[in-house]
């Protein structure tokens, strides 16, 4: 079952939850009718033009269609519900894809966003705007994280292969 508007709030699986949309730079973040919109830290540019394929996120740059991002927002997730990061139509129809991560039970920090894009021209993503959804599921019983992301930090994380 999907829990959203009210239950969300009482659940609270982000601190300070924004009870209702608003919109930064045309772009909607906060609680909506099936899920949260989440914002993104990091300002990141996308420059597919002319056949380059730059990406600039937080200083730095890099050559690509890919970068790692971070949330702004704090998880600290109830051990009986998860979370699933879903594209933000806004962002999609612009050709960029925000990877489909799933928020386990009990995990908390601050979630890494992997986006990609896949346009030919010049995206820019300015930090503090929403970027993605995340629609919460109740799950049947009780489960506890305890995987190599627990407690991630306020920035975008490397993937951790131990």
């Amino acid at each position: 079952m999907i829990i959203n508007r009210n239950q969300l709030l009482t659940m609270a699986p982000i601190k300070d939850m924004v009870p209702q949309k608003v919109k930064q730079n045309g772009v909607s973040f906060g609680l909506g009718e099936a899920g949260y919109d989440i914002r993104i830290k990091q300002g990141v540019t996308f420059d597919n033009r002319q056949g380059r394929h730059l990406v600039f996120c937080d200083g730095r740059v890099t050559d690509g269609h890919f970068s790692l991002a971070s949330a702004i927002e704090e998880f600290q997730m109830p051990t009986n519900l998860v979370g699933i990061v879903h594209d933000k139509s806004t962002w999609a129809r612009q050709a960029l894809s925000v990877f489909n991560t799933v928020i386990e039970p009990g995990w908390c920090g601050f979630l890494t966003l992997e986006l990609a894009y896949h346009g030919n021209g010049l995206l820019e993503i300015p930090a503090g705007v929403g970027i993605a959804q995340v629609v919460f599921h109740q799950t049947a019983e009780h489960a506890q994280y305890e995987g190599k992301y627990q407690h991630q930090e306020d920035k975008p994380q490397e993937a951790k292969f131990q």
